[in-house]
């Protein structure tokens, strides 16, 4: 039966979930066990994408993103897939009815990292942050809504703005292995082989609205979703925490890491919050 394929598929979406991000795996242990699958789904099929352009340096990367986006075309279309990844997504696409643009928005991004190394506009790091992090929030905020229109609508914006907080630390935080490893640079307008406080602070101040943002959305998710998303939410206002504090020339040769007892602390923390309604 199929249903014994899908589990074993669902099953790897969430192994790729706990081997990838013990963060983003500990985040989604809090969301109610009736959506978790679900954004193991999601995690897996971005998870895959990016690792294509991001790891697989010893193989034909072009070759392999473009098997598996007409893969994704097959399973998005006839509902099933033999990657067992891709069969997962498929089944969360059509449950919520994720909308279309989404996942191309997303995999066009994913494609730019094949070539291209340098965003020297605010509108091309803004179209990259686009695909490669807001469609995802919106990706998981149709999972939270369950359906709910109006109220996806209404938190459509914030949904965004903590994507592309999130997405904004995790290039902060990885400078050196963009830059260095990967010849990428993703800020427009910073010298990165000469960064300074200045700069490191415009682009803080950036992501510090974005997670203002950001935080009024949580508050008002459903109750299924809000402890997972803001236990999120709490470990990357850590790492920014740690890379304001870290000078900016030491950003640069450094990656910025929490410990996993901080994680654990931090996840007290929010619970207290959260219980107090004190988000």
């Amino acid at each position: 039966m199929k249903s014994l394929f899908d589990t074993v598929s669902y099953n790897c979406s969430k192994l790729v979930t706990k081997t990838y991000s013990t963060s983003f795996s500990m985040a989604t242990k809090m969301l109610s066990n009736s959506i978790r699958n679900d954004i193991y789904n999601i995690y897996g099929f971005v998870r895959l994408a990016d690792e294509i352009v991001d790891s697989f340096h010893d193989y034909k990367k072009e070759e392999l993103f473009n098997e598996l986006s007409e893969d994704l075309e097959a399973a998005l279309r006839e509902k099933i897939s033999l990657n067992p990844i891709l069969n997962a997504f498929q089944y969360t696409y059509h449950k919520y009815n994720i909308d279309r643009h989404l996942v191309d928005a997303f995999m066009k991004s994913m494609r730019l990292d094949l070539h291209k190394t340098n965003y020297l506009t605010p509108e091309e790091y803004k179209n990259y942050i686009y695909g490669s992090a807001d469609v995802v929030g919106l990706m998981c905020l149709k999972v939270f809504v369950n359906g709910d229109e109006d109220k996806y609508e209404n938190l459509k914006d914030t949904a965004m703005s903590l994507g592309s907080a999130f997405q904004k630390v995790n290039f902060l935080r990885d400078l050196k292995a963009d830059y260095d490893e990967l010849n990428r640079s993703y800020f427009p307008n910073a010298d990165l082989d000469n960064l300074d406080e200045v700069s490191k602070q415009e682009i803080i101040d950036d992501i510090e609205a974005d997670f203002a943002k950001g935080l009024k959305g949580i508050k008002k998710l459903p109750l299924d979703a809000k402890f997972g998303v803001f236990t999120a939410y709490r470990y990357y206002r850590q790492l920014l925490k740690k890379l304001k504090k870290t000078p900016a020339l030491q950003i640069k040769s450094t990656r910025i890491r929490v410990s996993n007892p901080k994680k654990i602390e931090l996840l007290m923390r929010s619970y207290v919050k959260y219980q107090l309604n004190l988000m």
